[in-house]
């Protein structure tokens, strides 16, 4: 059985189609700090009425993005625990986790619709649960922070969740 968030991501492209929108699909946005407008999802989960106000702005083109769960993503992660400053009883217990949270592969682990309006980017941002687990893990490891340089001139394939901090 697939996740919610691929269930989200092929209703979001359906809506798209027939719509009057531009559609550009993207990277995650990496707006200024202070520019972004971020979309209430907990309350809010439905990415029509985000679509709503921007169709009532008046606006023309959204960007669309969606990610999926890449194993080199999984194995990053593993290699840098390797090396992690952590207990014996640590390690077995995030290697343990992250292992299972490998049956996600393939899985879509995030979407997000944005747009522009008046110089700032609205957003709207779903991430799955065990993504969230997932991110949280790589930067106990290190795995997250310490290699963002590295990850510049690479494309989506090869860079996985790193472009994303949402």
């Amino acid at each position: 059985m697939r996740s919610d968030l691929d269930s989200l991501k092929t209703e979001i492209e359906k809506h798209l189609d027939q719509s009057d929108f531009a559609v550009f699909h993207g990277h995650p946005r990496f707006p200024t700090p202070g520019n972004v407008v971020p979309w209430d999802s907990e309350q809010y989960p439905d990415f029509r009425a985000f679509l709503d106000v921007a169709r009532r702005l008046g606006v023309r083109l959204v960007v669309f993005h969606h990610r999926r769960l890449e194993s080199g993503f999984i194995d990053h992660i593993l290699e840098r625990l390797e090396s992690a400053d952590i207990s014996d009883e640590e390690y077995a217990e995030i290697h343990r986790r992250v292992r299972e949270l490998r049956v996600y592969e393939g899985f879509t682990s995030a979407v997000e619709l944005s747009f522009d309006y008046q110089g700032r980017v609205y957003l709207f941002n779903r991430r799955s649960e065990w993504y969230n687990e997932l991110l949280e893990i790589a930067d106990d490891v290190g795995a997250f922070d310490e290699e963002e340089e590295e990850l510049e001139g690479l494309d989506e394939e090869d860079a996985g969740p790193y472009f994303s901090r949402n």
